[in-house]
């Protein structure tokens, strides 16, 4: 099951950032932004700034269109648009044309049509999951004209580390290089799209490569992009359009890291980018200390404990990054000279380092290894612990293709058919079973004794179909059903009730109909334990979801105390909700997507809320 981390920023007293000082023309624009504040603060400020002042949704047909024709304006030929991706007008192949005319817009070879810098399908849910009119999908600053053939070629492909023209990196034709004139462009698109629709736009969603220090949804290639390719004329352009509403199709928000590229750098690190504001600030090539006195411990069956000495930097040691036998696992959250490495597997040795990084990206070299060896785990199939959970983070490595997968937990092998490992739901690795009528896939689990009561599974129907219904097999007696679709669900079914050894199949049984479908957070609960039943805060009831006005039903059964947070874990609403009392007033959330925490007297669940 995935469990609920709040996302935090942390003041690094030793650091210091150039004075940031809108210019006089964009003060009122900027007026509710603190720009005292630094890291996920200061992008907290940017967010609701640039969500507040979007009040005009473009259509995708004609206003994108028409907007295009100005924003993206050839400075050398007026009649014609610059191209994304674009750089030759003289090689003879149209493809690769930087510029054309305004008027050749369409979907033939020749045209020029609009590119979703962002993909439209790696968003999550994806950007026209509620329709192609206004955001987010038809957003001006996140479309740009690019030549059809062009366009089709890139997909949605992820960017990725490149050089020269735009174009499959030369490491792999799935992944995308923008060019070496556009880099920036894409990057500081990609950081608006996250400011602008959070948790639906992260950028490792669109983008390969190392995830930063101080943010793990950001991508350190892109403030790569962002201080080697400064902001171009066209980027200027357009933001200046969008932002003046008197403009027939502007949106009436801007791109704040065009405005300030070097926002990005006080909110990231990394490199300093141009800072457009002020002085230019000098750039930290120090590399901190290397972390010594590593030290592994207090192994059990699936976890080891590490403890180090802090390294020392000239401005600020930010995080640490802890490998396993050689492999990057995870970064830290802060500077804490201690953490807990999980999911291991039983009576194995592994082998740990750690190295520091600064906010500027530099980094230690890894310290001196030390190893330990878990313990012995339970045997499989001899004890159903109370919940079972399966999260799919131990799948096989990510995987386009449909074929067999197995992987093992402590509770043994589980089975699919007809899968693939390469989509996740809301940041979370999601096992994907084509369900398509004639070639349906399956999900098995191990056998494991103790029974089963209930069990709850979140679903989203993934690529394209109308979805579907998963029937749910316990020793192969169908036990139930959930239906799915395009939007993320998580459903229970109760009164399963089957004791002894128990093994649960998923599976469409429909001859007619059916989907790729993404499963995770599949879990349930041991019949033997519930001799006296319980309330389970996972079978709440929250309605309407999306949400349009500003009151929330939040059915309990028994007195529930409830908080809502932002997409970085800022809370914003606390409250209670009795089984007689279930009305809650969210008339202060602004549109988006929150992580609503509830409490009871029998746990804490977590469930996301949509503002439409």
């Amino acid at each position: 099951m995935k469990h609920f981390y709040l996302l935090f920023s942390f003041l690094i007293s030793a650091l210091s950032y150039a004075q940031l000082t809108p210019p006089t023309e964009l003060q009122a624009y900027y007026n509710g932004v603190d720009f005292t504040k630094t890291q996920l603060d200061l992008f907290d400020d940017l967010a609701a700034t640039t969500a507040a002042n979007h009040t005009n949704a473009l259509s995708y047909t004609p206003g994108i269109w028409e907007a295009s024709k100005v924003t993206d304006e050839d400075i050398d030929n007026p009649n014609n648009v610059i191209l994304f991706y674009g750089y030759s007008d003289t090689d003879g192949n149209g493809v690769t044309d930087r510029s054309r005319n305004k008027n050749l817009n369409g979907g033939g070879n020749g045209d020029w049509n609009r590119e979703h810098v962002f993909p439209n399908s790696l968003a999550n849910p994806s950007l026209n999951s509620s329709g192609t009119s206004g955001p987010p999908y038809a957003d001006g600053h996140n479309l740009r004209p690019s030549d059809v053939q062009m366009n089709s070629d890139r997909g949605n492909k992820k960017f990725a580390a490149g050089s020269g023209n735009a174009g499959n990196t030369s490491t792999s034709s799935s992944l995308w290089y923008a060019g070496d004139e556009y880099k920036g462009d894409a990057a500081r698109i990609i950081m608006y799209m996250y400011a602008r629709y959070g948790t639906q736009c992260l950028p490792y969603f669109a983008v390969s490569g190392a995830t930063n220090s101080i943010d793990p949804n950001m991508i350190d290639l892109l403030l790569e992009w962002n201080a080697e390719d400064p902001v171009s004329l066209i980027e200027d352009n357009r933001n200046a359009y969008h932002g003046d509403l008197s403009n027939t199709y502007a949106q009436g928000n801007r791109n704040p890291f065009i405005d300030n590229p070097y926002l990005a750098t006080v909110i990231w690190g990394g490199t300093p980018a141009e800072n457009r504001w002020g002085e230019q600030p000098e750039a930290d090539t120090e590399a901190p200390t290397v972390p010594t006195g590593l030290v592994a411990s207090n192994p059990t069956e699936d976890t080891v404990d590490l403890t180090w000495t802090a390294s020392t930097d000239d401005t600020a040691v930010v995080t640490y990054i802890i490998y396993v036998d050689g492999v990057l696992y995870t970064s830290t959250n802060g500077t804490a000279t201690t953490f807990t490495v999980t999911g291991l597997n039983p009576e194995t040795t592994y082998v740990f380092t750690v190295l520091a990084k600064d906010a500027a990206n530099n980094s230690s070299a890894q310290s001196t290894s030390d190893t330990a060896t878990t313990l012995a785990g339970t045997p499989a199939g001899t004890s159903c612990v109370n919940p079972v959970e399966q999260d799919f983070e131990l799948m096989p490595a990510n995987s386009s293709s449909y074929s067999s997968r197995t992987w093992t937990d402590s509770y043994g092998e589980w089975n699919a058919t007809r899968a693939r490992t390469d989509q996740n739901i809301n940041g979370s690795r999601a096992i994907v079973i084509d369900m398509r009528t004639n070639s349906a896939g399956t999900l098995t689990s191990p056998l494991i004794a103790g029974g089963i009561a209930d069990l709850t599974l979140t679903t989203q129907q993934v690529f394209s179909g109308s979805g579907g219904t998963l029937n749910i097999y316990v020793n192969g007696v169908l036990k139930g059903d959930v239906t799915y679709d395009a939007t993320v669900q998580t459903a229970t079914v109760s009164g399963i009730n089957t004791e002894g050894n128990i093994t649960v199949v998923i599976q469409d049984d429909s001859d007619s109909s059916g989907a790729r479908v993404a499963i995770d957070n599949l879990f349930w609960t041991c019949y033997e334990t519930l001799s006296t039943p319980e309330f389970d805060l996972n079978q709440t009831k929250i309605y309407p979801n999306p949400l349009n006005g500003s009151l929330l039903n939040i059915e309990v059964k028994q007195d529930t105390r409830f908080e809502i947070y932002d997409i970085l874990g800022k809370s914003i609403i606390t409250g209670n909700v009795t089984p007689t009392n279930k009305e809650a007033n969210v008339s202060r959330l602004s549109k988006g997507v929150y992580i609503m925490k509830l409490e009871s007297a029998n746990g804490t669940i977590t469930k996301k809320i949509i503002k439409n």
